[in-house]
């Protein structure tokens, strides 16, 4: 026997409000990290135009990728708000997987292109410019912005629950990396070494396509339906054992969807009690797990247990 309501519409005010919760800090959080991007986007580019930079630069290119990675996150947090529908009966949390997806691309694809640059630099060393200290001030600027930015971001994150504001908030700490690499590539260059400034412009991309690798792997894996971890199925299997009536669980499957969880359980019930009753043993093991964890929904099979 199979029990699943045919919508959503029964969860509970905390669910409700919680989901209002992350919607709202994630605009917030996203719009404060726009404008900070935007700001240290132009002053970066600019400024290692003019001091002659180019570790600078990239870095500036990477502050524009999260300047676009920001809209990305805005654009699924707005899409992943919607319910379900007759397309889409389990409702739109995977736009923020999606999002996360396009995060890891997006970076991978500047990182290999800054480390495309800074090759082609330190092929012809003779060609690196001493820089204007002007670009150590502004690295120095930038790192203070970003770090603030990342721990803002990350504490946002980790209130709501929210993987993509997480994901988002650690490609904020990479760009405050990558900013103190700069400032340590423009150091060395003002003391005599100008080959430091494009060496610091390619550790920059390492860091960055790494990151950008990692992010979109992972997010990969949670389209195609990877289990959460064992801790948390463990959770929510000593839930269910918890409640009244249930002898036993097995066949306990998770799937993420977005920062949400669904879940499939086979129950094992008493043999010789009514349809009904075990219906009821159901329908409320499925309430104390959407009540106690992170579950979008919970599919019961009930099975007799003799």
């Amino acid at each position: 026997m199979n029990t699943s309501p045919d919508n959503f519409d029964n969860r509970d005010d905390d669910e409700s409000s919680s989901a209002a919760e992350r919607a709202t800090a994630a605009n917030r959080s996203t719009w404060i990290s726009v404008a900070t991007n935007l700001v240290l986007t132009v002053a970066q580019v600019v400024t290692g135009f003019i001091a002659g930079s180019q570790g600078l630069i990239a870095d500036g290119l990477h502050s524009l990728s999260d300047l676009v990675a920001d809209f990305v996150v805005l654009f699924a947090s707005h899409h992943s708000r919607r319910g379900a529908d007759a397309d889409h009966p389990y409702g739109h949390q995977r736009f923020e997987n999606a999002a996360s997806l396009i995060l890891g691309a997006l970076l991978l694809a500047v990182g290999l292109g800054m480390l495309w640059s800074a090759f082609r630099k330190l092929e012809a060393p003779e060609t690196v410019p001493t820089v204007h200290i002007v670009a150590l001030w502004v690295a120095i600027g930038a790192l203070i912005a970003k770090e603030s930015l990342f721990r803002y971001m990350l504490a946002v994150a980790k209130r709501v629950k929210s993987g993509m504001l997480v994901a988002n908030a650690w490609h904020a700490r990479s760009d405050a990396a990558s900013s103190l690499v700069v400032g340590i590539g423009i150091i060395g260059n003002l003391a005599g070494y100008p080959i430091f400034d494009p060496i610091a412009a390619l550790i920059v991309g390492f860091m960055v396509a790494k990151m950008g690798w990692s992010f979109g792997w992972d997010a990969l894996h949670d389209l195609m339906d990877r289990a959460v971890d064992e801790k948390e199925v463990v959770a929510i299997r000593q839930t269910l054992l918890e409640t009244p009536g249930v002898r036993g669980v097995h066949d306990l499957r998770t799937r993420k969807m977005g920062d949400l969880i669904v879940v499939d359980a086979h129950i094992l019930v008493d043999a010789l009690i009514p349809v009904e009753e075990g219906h009821a043993i159901a329908v409320s093991a499925r309430q104390r797990v959407l009540q106690r964890h992170r579950v979008l929904n919970l599919m019961t099979h009930v099975d007799p247990a003799r």
